[in-house]
């Protein structure tokens, strides 16, 4: 074999790897495509989630410690406010995916033309 056969194979070698890295690779989050009603029960479920994980660990803290209302309203209002930050980031990740223009597409309709 020749050297220029060589690099020609190597070449074809590494752009063969580059193709099934990228094909493999994790895609940001901001890059999927989810619908109105997809992300409105994300953050539904974001607020929920918090709210639950409060109330359990307040209720819990409560039964083994014999204080039945105290920790279970701290830890109720500390949840929703968990939730609420959650929910706020989560829909601050979908404003800057909107925010950035669309890839690709006509460059004439990009200038305005």
């Amino acid at each position: 074999m020749t050297d220029p056969e060589q690099r020609a194979q190597l070449a074809e070698l590494e752009a063969k790897i580059a193709r099934l890295k990228a094909k493999d690779a994790p895609r940001p989050h901001q890059e999927e495509h989810y619908s109105q009603a997809q992300m409105a029960w994300r953050m539904v479920i974001e607020l929920v989630a918090g709210l639950l994980i409060g109330f359990g660990m307040g209720y819990g803290l409560d039964v083994l410690l014999g204080t039945m209302p105290v920790f279970l309203v701290i830890f109720t209002l500390l949840g929703v406010a968990a939730g609420v930050k959650t929910m706020m980031r989560s829909a601050a990740e979908i404003q800057q995916g909107m925010d950035k223009p669309a890839q690709g597409g006509d460059e004439r309709a990009k200038n305005g033309d």
